[in-house]
């Protein structure tokens, strides 16, 4: 167990990322990436790691046998549909595994007996009892899931249930498998099944929660309430439709509002961010900016009245540490919305100190400044404080782009800070990055892309086309943005909008003989 875990009672954390997870359009992982990710859910500390279906790819039968060579911490399970190939197939999978785990499930919902399966109650009940005893005769765990749980009929669940457990599950989960229920509705389904089914105290029970009504971790941790002891889900919540619950914001809920839970878990939330951002280096899909827990703004104030509560008492305004779920630090954002105090606070730790009136005048050169560039950053700031004279910086007169055989070519026309044209010309592997070749050639500055978003603002003939890009400089990011009616020129004047603030950073800097004189 982590030494920051929690000890007062346990809730198991099932991970199904490289399942479930990897079944969202555009997630999936090779048998090598899986193994990557596997020891980041190891380091995280997860109990339960559910590789894959061996049944339905060689690639999962391959990723196992990876993970179970290297990974034994944790239990590794398999999922299997109720057929007797399908558990042959797993139970082979599963072998060389330290702590192997057969998942088997079966849908119990009226739905999908009749329109999937096309079987009865009865036909349900003996496939769940011959199904879950052959996995017990070759394994001594074994978890059972009724599919559809929560649009199932309760009194034929708490049947199916009992069988389970007669034939020797040892992990009953009780899945929203389409996201339908509610809070109030799992947490007495969970309650009344655990107080009337035979076995059901001998046994954990375990939530797997959907979120296509945004509901997946509030109603996971309903079913905790109702007396689950297991939460499955995946990082950054990802998953079929709109995801799964995200065990990240499962384990900080727990973590965070302890007294009320009296539960903890196993993670060491200081992996939870890396962990994060492993998966999204993997699946080629960043997580919204205001997720929960891992959102590059899930510690980032730019409001004013925000920041002056956080500069008086942090916790006026965050509720949990960055640094206990991997983050370095609360990220004082500031722009439009910012209020003296932080611009103040900011000035301070950069060695300003300044009286009352130089304050004002600096204060509204940066909210001049806040209409021009979403962001200010430190460099900004220092510009504003050794009150360089701004020139207009670059401007784009004309461009043009065209291709030449598989490349594209540019050809952009800039006037320069001191009314001069300068033309350069470029190829690229697209219009956009032949367009961003030529803008460097023609200003002399080198800038790395890391994202690059296009979107229209205003809608019918009027609308506008807003290009946000996010770059590099010497180590340090920049974000730039730009906007017209053609989203190739907006793409320009977003590149140029870092470029030109770059350039105004190197003329206020001090010359290498001003630097030494000082």
């Amino acid at each position: 167990m982590n030494t920051n875990a929690i000890t007062t009672d346990n809730v198991r954390i099932f991970d199904t990322t490289l399942r479930d997870g990897e079944q969202s359009p555009g997630c999936s992982m090779s048998p090598q990436q899986k193994l990557v990710m596997a020891r980041g859910l190891a380091e995280l500390g997860v109990d339960i790691i559910e590789t894959g279906f061996p049944a339905s790819s060689q690639s999962d039968r391959e990723a196992m046998a990876l993970i179970a060579r290297e990974i034994r911490t944790p239990t590794l399970a398999v999922l299997s549909r109720c057929l007797a190939g399908d558990i042959e197939t797993s139970l082979r999978a599963l072998e060389g595994a330290a702590k192997p785990r057969l998942h088997v499930f079966l849908s119990t919902s009226p739905l999908h007996r009749e329109h999937k399966l096309r079987i009865t109650k009865e036909q349900v009940l003996e496939s769940v009892d011959k199904h879950v005893r052959l996995g017990r005769a070759s394994l001594d765990d074994v978890e059972f899931s009724a599919e559809d749980a929560t649009r199932t009929e309760e009194d034929f669940l708490a049947e199916v249930v009992k069988v389970a457990i007669a034939a020797g599950a040892t992990t009953i989960n009780l899945p929203d498998t389409v996201g339908f229920t509610t809070p109030e509705e799992i947490r007495g389904m969970f309650s009344r099944i655990i107080s009337t089914v035979p076995g059901a105290k001998d046994v954990i029970f375990s939530t797997h929660c959907h979120n296509d009504l945004g509901l997946a971790v509030a109603n996971s941790l309903a079913a905790i309430e109702g007396g689950a002891r297991q939460v499955e889900g995946s990082i950054n919540g990802i998953g079929e439709r709109a995801g799964n619950c995200a065990l990240e914001e499962i384990a900080m809920a727990l973590k965070v509002r302890n007294a009320f839970y009296n539960l903890g878990t196993n993670i060491d939330t200081r992996r939870i961010v890396p962990t994060s951002q492993l998966l999204q280096r993997l699946v080629g899909m960043p997580v919204q900016r205001n997720k929960a827990i891992v959102g590059a703004n899930a510690f980032a104030h730019e409001s004013g009245i925000h920041q002056h509560g956080m500069l008086r008492h942090r916790g006026t305004y965050e509720i949990m540490l960055p640094q206990d779920v991997g983050w370095p630090d609360t990220q004082m954002v500031l722009g439009r919305h910012s209020g003296r105090a932080a611009v103040e606070a900011r000035l301070r730790a950069l060695g300003y100190l300044l009286e009352e009136d130089e304050l004002k005048l600096v204060f509204e050169q940066f909210k001049a400044l806040c209409e021009k560039q979403r962001v200010v950053n430190d460099a900004d700031l220092q510009t504003l404080m050794q009150d360089a004279s701004v020139s207009e910086g670059y401007r784009l007169s004309s461009m043009t782009i065209s291709d030449v055989g598989n490349r594209a070519n540019a050809l952009v026309e800039l006037s320069d800070p001191d009314g001069n044209r300068v033309a350069e010309t470029a190829q690229g592997n697209g219009p956009v990055d032949a367009l961003f070749g030529a803008l460097s050639a023609a200003t002399g500055v080198q800038l790395t892309l890391d994202s690059y978003q296009v979107h229209s603002v205003g809608i019918g003939t009027d609308a506008r086309g807003e290009a946000s890009l996010s770059v590099r400089h010497d180590g340090v990011e920049y974000e730039g943005t730009g906007t017209s009616k053609d989203i190739i020129e907006a793409s320009a004047l977003a590149w140029l909008d870092v470029a030109n603030r770059l350039l105004r950073h190197r003329q206020a800097a001090p010359t290498p003989s001003e630097a030494a004189a000082a």
